[in-house]
């Protein structure tokens, strides 16, 4: 632990997103070994990692945010409030966008008749993009958590970004399992269907980079930064990792996501 702490903010921000793509990539993996995987599990990992996100938007992110606007002498609800909201739009509209991209072809291309190889390299593209999407915000929020560390803003701890890392690489897994299964299952290579699934997440050290090197030169703007990334979160949880993992099994689902939050204020409010 002391190792980890007395390192640079930036390389704790890209050694925390790229555990997080490593968990990815493990997901990914199960592809050497099945072809489905029992969904209960897969379900509960995925519930529990909305819990951690959906505690850590919170203790994490939006509470030291509106601290510190109270430190700045501004208000304390206006930018988290403004940033949380266009937070949780961003992700809204993304996925707008994606569903576009998805499904807005032209009547007369949709008659023609694709290969079966162009069709495997459409569903991968869209698989990978849809991941990829979502994991940037949470590259976001766990670079921005770590800057708001070396730069002391009340409420935030080491403990509470290394948590949020842990339960976002939590929720990984099974994202990375999500797209390299059905791709392995629609005909694609094992390594083919391992590579889209963890190039999904290699968006997140990247991001968490952006996030860190963003906390510590833009102070003035930081609050807006940890209420942005809080609503990206939520969104995130809200509209993809809860309705995907209560489609079935909610009852595991439930209990994973009770369990996840309480694990993350047990840490931010005890440990942090």
């Amino acid at each position: 632990m002391d190792w980890f702490i007395s390192l640079n903010p930036v390389l704790q921000g890209l050694l925390a997103t790229l555990f997080t793509w490593f968990i990815t990539a493990l997901g990914a993996a199960l592809v050497y070994f099945f072809k489905e995987v029992d969904k209960r599990i897969l379900n509960a990992m995925l519930g529990f990692g909305a819990g951690v996100m959906i505690a850590a938007s919170f203790w994490s992110l939006l509470s030291p945010a509106i601290e510190l606007c109270e430190e700045l002498g501004h208000s304390g609800f206006i930018i988290p409030g403004i940033g949380f909201f266009l937070g949780g739009v961003f992700i809204i509209v993304a996925d707008k966008l994606m569903d576009k991209y998805s499904y807005g072809v032209s009547n007369k291309q949709s008659t023609i008749e694709e290969t079966t190889k162009a069709k495997n390299y459409k569903r991968s593209i869209l698989l990978v993009l849809a991941v990829t999407l979502h994991n940037i915000p949470e590259g976001l929020a766990v670079g921005v958590a770590f800057g708001g560390v070396a730069v002391g803003i009340p409420g935030t701890t080491i403990i509470a970004a290394m948590t949020l890392a842990l339960g976002i690489g939590l929720q990984n897994f099974p994202e990375g399992a999500a797209v390299s299964l059905p791709l392995r299952r629609e005909g694609l290579s094992r390594n083919k269907s391992f590579f889209f699934g963890q190039a999904s997440g290699f968006v997140e050290p990247l991001a968490g980079v952006l996030g860190v090197v963003a906390a510590i030169t833009m102070r003035s703007i930081l609050p807006f930064l940890l209420a942005f990334s809080a609503g990206a979160m939520i969104s995130v949880v809200g509209s993809e990792l809860l309705p995907e993992a209560s489609m079935e099994n909610k009852n595991i689902t439930t209990l994973g996501l009770i369990l996840g939050f309480l694990v993350m204020m047990i840490l931010d409010v005890a440990l942090g």
